[in-house]
């Protein structure tokens, strides 16, 4: 790609997935502006587990030590009864026999900390909402709500589940009737949850904080629709989420409407405050021997890092229109039980990277190829991790068929175990313009497509400048 066929990229978002987009354009040194609503991202959160599926992608970044600085190792989750009586450990270490990686877990803002310091400064403009996208004679326009508009040749909405840019694009395509029905339902989500993280907590009252490994716990309640999380960290804080599984799947917009007709508090001001009053004594194993509540986790973590959250879950069909595209959460929404909601956002900044790197020209038709081209490949993987978080949010949930589900597990023959978690990795995408990463393990990945595109572009150009393709 000569510089002038580089395309200009107008990403909307600076969640994991837009900042992750913005690294690989700025490794590839292909313009682009980064647009964020908020005026500073917040260290909202709970953990994160890292691990085969992206740490290639980190070692190529130069991220990788920092990572393994930061996080805590993780080989095993542990579940317990509500009376805190334990279960069968789920045992995944063979994943680092499989792919030479192991599983980290990381507080979600120190990850975005690391993702967010690949992006230069001035590529980020942060208080900027996008209120329209429109097109015309070859170019995208982004339109601001203080009245500024940027022109690109692409514009990728990696704005979350509640996408602006999706929205503006949904708007157009039902317009000209395009719109499949599915795409116009909203998102429907079955959980509601709190999550935060603690401040530096004292490993005398609080001996899990000294494990040298990750402590994933989950107790299942018995008689309340909910169950409870907790992972130690690097840092000495526990990471935790608290879930209440619903009766029914909702929307947002049903919830909304149920607070305008009976003033439910628990949609006012002080949602999260509600739930966590109503949790506060559900007890959790923190080591040691010795035991602590809810309350007294939430008591231990900042007001202002506490928050309420929806768990939807939707793959959306349509995720791109002439030249606009979504990634992440705009497209697919997935449940957090499987782990894979950043994972596949990143994912999808990898593939499109690719694609963009080894595109030749800037024309609408190159444009649409493509993202047929994203679309084809990231849409099976994306399907594969969504009913895999659906069948894992069944097995965290409360009642019969979680039961069922754990008590499979805890028998299922260790062969076929293995077989799960071997396929689990096979996908370990890396980026086709940077030094290749040699494979580890016994498991092979598989290559992607685009990964194969970026590839061979980038040494067909290495050829061209008379230098050779590097490894590492």
């Amino acid at each position: 790609m000569s510089a002038e066929n580089k395309p200009t990229v107008l990403i909307v978002g600076a969640g994991l997935g837009g900042l992750m987009l913005g690294a690989l354009l700025e490794k590839a040194e292909i313009p682009y502006t980064i647009f964020e609503r908020t005026t500073v991202v917040k260290p909202l959160g709970s953990a994160m587990v890292v691990g085969p599926t992206l740490l290639p992608l980190f070692e190529q970044l130069g991220i990788y030590d920092e990572l393994l600085s930061l996080g805590k190792h993780l080989t095993h989750t542990f579940g317990y009864k509500q009376n805190l009586e334990p279960m069968k450990p789920l045992d995944i270490r063979a994943m680092e026999e499989f792919t030479g990686y192991q599983q980290w877990a990381i507080p979600r803002p120190k990850l975005y900390e690391i993702v967010r310091r690949l992006v230069p400064d001035h590529r980020i403009h942060f208080g900027r909402r996008v209120l329209n996208i429109t097109e015309e004679a070859e170019k995208a326009t982004i339109h601001l709500s203080n009245g500024d508009t940027f022109d690109g040749d692409i514009i990728v909405g990696a704005d979350g589940a509640y996408s602006a840019v999706r929205q503006r694009m949904y708007d157009q395509l039902k317009a000209k009737g395009e719109l499949p029905q599915a795409d116009h339902e909203d998102l429907p989500f079955s959980c509601t949850c709190l999550v935060g993280q603690t401040k530096v907590l004292d490993p005398e009252q609080f001996p899990i904080v000294d494990f040298p490994d990750c402590h994933f716990t989950t107790v299942h309640g018995k008689d309340q629709p909910f169950t409870w999380h907790v992972f130690n960290t690097s840092q000495k804080t526990l990471c935790w989420m608290t879930v209440r599984h619903l009766n029914k799947t909702s929307t947002k917009a049903a919830m909304e409407q149920r607070f305008r007709d009976s003033n439910n508090s628990e949609w006012g001001d002080h949602p999260a405050q509600t739930m966590c009053d109503e949790t506060r004594d559900f007890q959790i194993n923190i080591g040691g021997g010795k035991t602590a509540t809810m309350g007294d986790v939430y008591e231990l973590t900042p007001k202002e890092y506490i928050s309420k959250v929806m768990l939807e879950d939707k793959v959306f069909k349509t995720w791109h229109h002439r030249r606009y595209v979504l990634l992440g959460d705009a497209c697919h929404k997935l449940n957090p039980f499987g782990g894979h909601g950043a994972v596949t956002a990143m994912h999808d900044a990898l593939g499109l990277a690719n694609l963009l790197y080894a595109m030749p020209s800037r024309t609408t038709k190159e444009v649409t190829r493509i993202f047929e081209e994203y679309h084809e490949e990231r849409y099976p993987n994306v399907m594969e991790a969504y009913n895999n978080s659906i069948m894992l949010s069944k097995m965290f949930n409360t009642g019969l068929v979680s039961t069922l589900l754990l008590s499979l597990i805890s028998h299922i023959p260790l062969w076929v175990f293995r077989l799960t978690l071997s396929k689990s990795v096979r996908f370990r995408p890396q980026c086709g313009f940077l030094p290749i990463i040699e494979q580890k393990g016994t498991a092979a990945a598989e290559l992607s497509p685009s990964q194969h595109k970026a590839r061979v572009a980038f040494e067909e150009r290495q050829k061209k400048s008379g230098t050779v393709a590097a490894h590492i």
